[in-house]
């Protein structure tokens, strides 16, 4: 008898190793939340920049700088703090498996811009980040599977309805993204 809460430890401690060997854990939820308010910043300069194809470009590309670099800078603090390795494989398998349909659709989304068909750019970055991000999701935590499918809902919607492009910014890459980093800040801490 008394053995069995040292073997209830035992299947915990073997759980979270086994965890954190498969999983990427430490994602920050608060990058979540900078991201969803640059993109918001974003849509408003867009807004104001809505006739020049090139300012917009710069705008979007400027969002994604600061999203991927404060993902990128507090994630790495988050393991810090944890003790944890950031760089591992499974952080790797990670970046690859979100990276390759992420940069698929930016080229298709600059092959659309390229051609002048401005309507398809944003449906594009939504649908193929939405990808991105189920697809990353084997390797982190759950909730990034449920973002990923929100952004593709979103960028569906902004197909069917195109002249909606700035709101299906807004709302994609803005509000998800701070209804997920809530979500990620209030379960899992920084």
């Amino acid at each position: 008898m008394k053995n069995e809460p040292n073997t209830h430890e035992d299947i915990k401690a073997i759980r979270k190793l086994m965890e954190e060997s498969t999983r990427f854990l430490s994602l920050s939820g608060l990058s979540g939340v900078i991201a969803g308010v640059t993109a918001l910043a974003g849509a408003l300069l867009a807004w104001l920049f809505i006739d020049q194809t090139w300012s917009l470009a710069g705008v979007a590309l400027i969002v994604l700088v600061i999203s991927l670099s404060s993902a990128y800078f507090l994630s790495l603090k988050k393991a810090r703090r944890d003790k944890k390795h950031f760089w591992t494989p499974v952080s790797r398998k990670m970046l690859l498996n979100l990276f390759i349909p992420l940069v698929t659709g930016g080229v298709l989304a600059l092959i659309f811009l390229l051609q002048g068909n401005l309507q398809m750019v944003m449906p594009v970055f939504l649908i193929f980040y939405g990808l991105a991000l189920v697809n990353a999701s084997k390797f982190t935590l759950g909730e990034i599977f449920f973002l990923g499918l929100f952004e593709i809902v979103t960028g569906l919607i902004v197909t069917i309805f195109p002249n909606l492009w700035l709101i299906g910014w807004s709302v994609g890459f803005g509000l998800l993204h701070i209804v997920y980093g809530l979500v990620m800040y209030g379960k899992y801490g920084k």
